[in-house]
């Protein structure tokens, strides 16, 4: 097995206990030995993207996505869109954010690349939770919990950015859930939320993913979430652009293929 540090944690599948234990609990020193491993570089090199509050238009800027990736020392997400969504939420984390912010990951699986990557920019007050989690597991200063994004233990107003990448459409509630990010974040805070999206109704066939019913967001479901959104109390970070132009997504398992979507909104 690589050392990737997006994948350590998965290791508690694939590696026996014993093994697990001493990947899932390491030290910082371990965690950046992994990264360097891996071809990455602790401190990475600033991404040059623009894409947020937008569409991933098409296979090529997946491509472009997974050049950038390495040309900044980051270690890939082993599903190559997933670097087009990650790559945008770090780079708007690093334009708006010093160091210094606490970061959440709300749906953090331990394959997440996001919590890894700014700590490669040097990121120290960084939290993921998931339900899939049963206890709390260390990647230095990384934590990883268990926790329901619709109703976290964290204070009012802890933290200064929360990323929810491909989370939503697995049956979140959303009112719910902007209900709980406006109060988790401090005022002017941002909520970094990407989303799988189609120009026009994906029929999932009755399907199901993580027991809940599969579901492509429309462009009037992405305007009737903005809308709710901004009922509790969030603006968009800029004009969204919703026009996609290449089902730039496939997840074969199902026979499904769209794109995604990626917004940022300000707790104002």
């Amino acid at each position: 097995m690589g050392t990737n540090p997006a994948a350590l944690s998965a290791a508690a599948v694939t590696l026996p206990a014993r093994v697990a234990r001493r990947v899932l609990g390491h030290t910082e020193w371990y965690l950046r030995h992994a990264i360097r491993r891996s071809g990455g570089r602790v401190p990475a090199t600033p991404p040059r993207v623009t894409w947020m509050n937008t569409t991933l238009k098409s296979h090529a800027q997946v491509e472009a996505a997974i050049a950038e990736v390495h040309r900044c020392g980051l270690v890939p997400h082993g599903d190559r869109p997933k670097n087009w969504d990650a790559l945008g939420a770090v780079d708007l984390v690093l334009k708006r954010t010093l160091p210094q912010a606490r970061v959440l990951e709300v749906g953090a699986e331990l394959y997440s690349v996001l919590l890894p990557w700014l700590y490669q920019y040097g990121y120290r007050n960084l939290t993921g939770i998931d339900l899939v989690h049963r206890r709390v597991i260390r990647r230095g200063p990384i934590i990883c919990e268990p926790g329901d994004l619709t109703r976290t233990r964290f204070p009012d107003a802890t933290f200064d950015v929360i990323g929810s990448l491909s989370v939503i459409e697995h049956g979140v509630p959303l009112d719910a859930y902007f209900s709980e990010m406006w109060r988790l974040l401090r005022p002017g805070g941002m909520l970094i939320t990407s989303t799988d999206y189609w120009h026009e109704p994906v029929d999932p066939r009755g399907q199901t993913a993580y027991g809940v019913p599969i579901r492509v967001f429309t462009p009037a479901d992405i305007d009737a979430m903005i809308a709710l959104a901004e009922r509790h109390g969030f603006r968009l970070t800029g004009p969204l652009d919703t026009v996609c132009d290449e089902r730039a997504v496939t997840w074969k398992r199902y026979g499904l293929s769209y794109t995604y979507i990626n917004f940022a909104l300000e707790r104002e």
